[in-house]
């Protein structure tokens, strides 16, 4: 046997089709053999069997050639086995390598799509924002509220009275406890 063919799709093929059929008609001629001897061995009696002791004993004789039969049939197996391991973990790997690496490029592609048009999209926005006409002066920095609420030497009207509070606010905290009550 060529060890380098043996590494081949058609090598291997038909180096497990061999096994795999040494091992099938291994398989049916045990199946034969368990057949025989099992008949042969209900049929022979020996001085003092009971009733079922002809049985009994070709059914455990015949029982390990039976066993035989299943390991030929398991072996059969593991050949076809072998050959669908190598032809999917070898034969097939690299082009199962490129399409995966061919899904890869293409989310990632998808995802740097995807985060071009935000960055486009914010860009846009900022450009947009910036260029609207603005109330406020160039160069001057945004105040948080409108400089007609602010007045800077009187910090209680800094903002508008709700309805009802037109009075003077307190300046002290005596006017919220009074002096001398309730000693």
């Amino acid at each position: 046997m060529d060890i380098n063919a043996l590494f081949t799709d058609a090598g291997m093929r038909s180096t497990t089709d061999t096994w795999r059929d040494q091992h099938m008609t291994a398989a049916q001629q045990y199946g034969q053999i368990a057949d025989i001897v099992r008949r042969r061995l209900e049929q022979t009696p020996i001085d003092g069997d009971r009733w079922m002791a002809r049985k009994m004993r070709a059914w455990k004789v015949s029982r390990q050639v039976k066993a035989m039969q299943k390991a030929s049939e398991n072996a059969a197996s593991a050949a076809e086995a072998l050959y669908a391991t190598y032809k999917n973990e070898v034969l097939e790997l690299p082009e199962r390598r490129a399409a995966a690496e061919a899904r890869k490029l293409e989310r990632k592609q998808g995802r740097q799509a995807a985060l071009g048009a935000a960055v486009a999209k914010s860009l846009d926005k900022t450009a947009t924002s910036l260029n609207a006409p603005q109330e406020q002066a160039a160069g001057t920095v945004p105040q948080a509220r409108p400089t007609e609420f602010v007045t800077p030497d009187n910090p209680w009207q800094q903002w508008p009275m709700a309805a009802g509070g037109e009075q003077a606010p307190t300046r002290t905290i005596n006017d919220y406890f009074p002096k001398g009550e309730g000693r």
